[in-house]
């Protein structure tokens, strides 16, 4: 058995209303938050009340930045860090899905180190961070419980991880919060969960930990198919749709993702796809190519699925037409996944630019 670090120093706290019975824990984190979250949806779906109210019983100050996008900017998340220094905070509150909770991981290092650049997000060196809480209110990246910040760098036009980890100190999981989810959205943030197990567990990172953890979310996402299909979005799917993605999120916190990931990432900078679609039309293609054919039936197996085909049929189903990009376009991702050396490590073997032409080709409308 090959040697492994395990790390996932994350609370979860999860159920009905677990901001509410949980409020007196928010006094052991400081005395101004920043609440980080996006325009709309924290509003809509009532977890930003919540969080209010808690902060107003327990006398605790707090400033609000709710401008984080899809896919959050360097330039956002520098605005965001503005902020939290002019307001003196000394804890932050990340409000969303994954655009706000990576956003707030960024805007957490910016703050605690007085001195820091945008530039320092690259740069691998000690860092200081302040105390953070996660209410995640999607069920896709598994951000709660993963370091990594994924920042759109318009300079590079494309999307990159940070080189430093921050991990929250505590994520509430409460999946009330996902009951008015848009189709789009729920489809496309379960299909994200699914691409981290899938790729958690192909990894040359993986290890028995993350192995035991990815095959336990791929069966209770098993559990969710036919609701996912009929559109059946019930309390209780909600709430396995939660845990698959923070489970999803333990996975690859310790193995990293692998290339459909990367492959995504143009996608959606240059078509504006969604990161959990990209991720999803990507898939059967990576499979097809995998190396270790035994891994990959184990992932049919605990998905219950006979073979390939009827998984590649169940995600064409969810996702419906597929994007229509130009065999120019598709050459010049393969030209860059080629040189894409933080992904291509993760995976075993070497992949050459035909093979990632033939997987674009394979996932898209090619014109």
């Amino acid at each position: 058995m090959k040697d492994f670090q395990y790390f996932m120093p994350t609370q979860i706290i999860f159920g009905k209303e677990v901001i509410k019975n949980n409020s007196s824990l928010f006094k052991e984190y400081g005395s101004k938050a920043m609440i980080v979250t996006g325009k709309n949806s924290a509003k809509k779906n009532g977890s930003l009340d919540d969080i209010l109210e808690v902060l107003n019983i327990n006398g605790i100050d707090y400033c609000i930045f709710d401008e984080i996008e899809e896919n959050p900017s360097l330039e956002t998340v520098e605005k965001g860090a503005n902020l939290g220094k002019k307001e003196k905070i000394d804890f932050i509150i990340a409000i969303g899905g994954g655009s706000p909770l990576d956003a707030a991981k960024a805007i957490n290092i910016l703050v605690a180190n007085e001195d820091a650049t945008i530039e320092d997000l690259y740069i691998l060196k000690a860092m200081k961070l302040l105390p953070a809480i996660a209410v995640a209110t999607t069920a896709g990246t598994g951000s709660e419980t993963t370091p990594y910040a994924i920042l759109t760098n318009h300079q590079k036009k494309t999307k990159v991880n940070i080189v430093h980890k921050v991990f929250f100190d505590v994520a509430f999981l409460d999946p009330k919060y996902m009951m008015n989810m848009p189709l789009s959205i729920t489809i496309n943030t379960a299909l994200d969960a699914l691409s981290h197990l899938v790729e958690g567990y192909l990894t040359v990172k993986a290890n028995l930990f993350s192995d035991t953890w990815a095959e336990k979310g791929l069966k209770l996402f098993a559990e969710c198919i036919d609701d996912l299909k009929k559109e059946n979005f019930t309390y209780e799917l909600r709430e396995k749709l939660i845990l698959i993605s923070t489970i999803a999120g333990v996975v690859i916190a310790q193995t990293g993702t692998s290339l459909p990931h990367g492959m995504g990432y143009h996608l959606t900078y240059f078509h504006n796809i969604a990161h959990g679609r990209a991720n999803a039309l990507l898939m059967k293609a990576y499979l097809e190519i995998y190396p270790n054919k035994e891994r990959v039936d184990n992932i049919l197996t605990c998905l219950g699925f006979k073979n390939l085909e009827e998984l590649g049929k169940f995600i064409d189903d969810l996702l419906g037409e597929k994007e229509k990009v130009t065999k120019e376009e598709i050459n010049a991702y393969a030209e860059d996944m080629v040189t894409n050396d933080l992904k291509l490590k993760n995976h075993p073997g070497k992949v050459t630019k035909k093979e990632f032409y033939i997987m674009y080709e394979k996932s898209l409308n090619v014109q």
